[in-house]
């Protein structure tokens, strides 16, 4: 049995999941283009052409099979009943957002409904057993040895679902260019495994790495030029299992949790979020109004490339997750944190390099065309 290798069940749970989306999506694009569910591309989309938008069911078919099959294998067999449940409200959770954004890719449903399944659902696994019952700090605020910070029922309440219903929509807003949510979403999946297994949370972890398999094989038909779109569905669910696995895995106890950890790992798509719903109301408008304020929009308008653009910012997403393994102390964590900024570093270099040579190209055919 794997429940007493949970490396190799691991390593199981992200190989399968990739295989699994890999081998399913294409079977999902082509049953969109069948019955004409496709994503008609506008002034304000990158695409130019009708793209099919769910591989979400790709994504959702290749995660479920793959634990499936650990949990077939034994691999969730010595889970004590506590986390058993929240393993299990995880996951209803994650279909659920699924399901909400399924509804939406297919019936275009307005923003507050939308907002109101998320908040009705997030509510629900509060409920269940996952939730923020307590903030470990690295200080005392008023003296004394550093601690947790115990929130009341309200408060634990209200703080995990601005979590939940935060980082979901965090990661639906970052799914605007050719593989730039599911590789963050990969990224931050990988991130949290680590963490989840350096504070011995097996369980977590591998529901962790099946969604960085999954994200991994959407990737083969989602990486620029894309031939497929996660869709809504998609990225609720990722945003959503990404949240939850947050607070299930990285815990010192099952009630409390450090949110450092998952906000150092998932700060760029939530500061990106922030920033454009503060620009959109300080000009007097909806948080949910449409428009190109997102980080890769700003990037192309610099001159990046699309490609250039999403490798950037999974540059910038893998370093903070090195930086997370440095605060929990995982073996080998300053090689990794070296190894992310030397990667960081180097593609900052190169895309810059890049950018500078396609600028002095293009002044040179202004100069021959003068």
């Amino acid at each position: 049995m794997i429940s007493s290798r949970p490396d190799l069940a691991a390593v199981l749970a992200f190989a399968c999941a990739a295989l699994f989306t890999a081998l399913i999506v294409p079977l999902v694009r082509r049953m969109g283009l069948r019955w004409g569910l496709i994503d008609q591309p506008d002034a304000r989309k990158q695409h130019t052409a009708p793209m099919v938008r769910l591989g979400g069911v790709g994504i959702v078919a290749g995660f479920v099979l793959a634990l499936l099959l650990i949990w077939w294998l034994g691999g969730f067999v010595a889970l004590p009943p506590l986390q058993d449940a929240q393993i299990w409200t995880t996951l209803a959770g994650a279909l659920c957002f699924f399901v909400i954004g399924l509804a939406d890719d297919l019936f275009a449903l307005p923003p507050l409904p939308r907002l109101a399944g998320q908040l009705l659902v997030a509510m629900a696994v509060w409920s269940q057993g996952v939730r923020i019952g307590a903030i470990d700090l690295p200080f005392n605020p008023f003296g004394g040895a550093p601690g947790a910070i115990e929130l009341s029922d309200g408060l634990s309440l209200l703080t995990t679902v601005i979590w939940l219903v935060g980082i979901t929509n965090a990661i639906n807003w970052l799914d605007g260019l050719d593989g730039l949510a599911a590789g963050v979403s990969g990224i931050a999946a990988v991130g949290l495994l680590s963490v989840s297994y350096s504070l011995n949370q097996p369980a977590p972890g591998l529901l962790a790495a099946a969604l960085a398999g999954s994200c991994l094989g959407f990737l083969r038909h989602n990486f620029n030029p894309a031939r497929i779109f996660m869709g809504d569905g998609g990225s609720y669910f990722l945003g959503f299992a990404l949240a939850a696995i947050s607070i299930v895995g990285p815990a010192k106890g099952l009630t409390s949790v450090s949110l450092l950890l998952p906000l150092l790992i998932l700060s760029l798509p939530l500061a990106d979020m922030s920033a454009v719903i503060m620009g959109r109301l300080s000009q007097g408008r909806s948080p949910f109004y449409p428009d190109r304020r997102h980080l890769h929009h700003r990037l192309l308008r610099a001159g990046f490339s699309h490609r250039r653009t999403v490798v950037l910012i999974y540059a910038f997403t893998q370093w903070l997750a090195a930086l997370a393994l440095v605060l929990v102390n995982a073996e080998m964590r300053f090689l990794w944190l070296a190894l992310a900024t030397a990667v960081l570093i180097g593609v900052v270099i190169a895309c810059r390099r890049s950018l500078k040579r396609e600028q002095e190209l293009q002044q040179g055919q202004a100069g021959d065309g003068g």
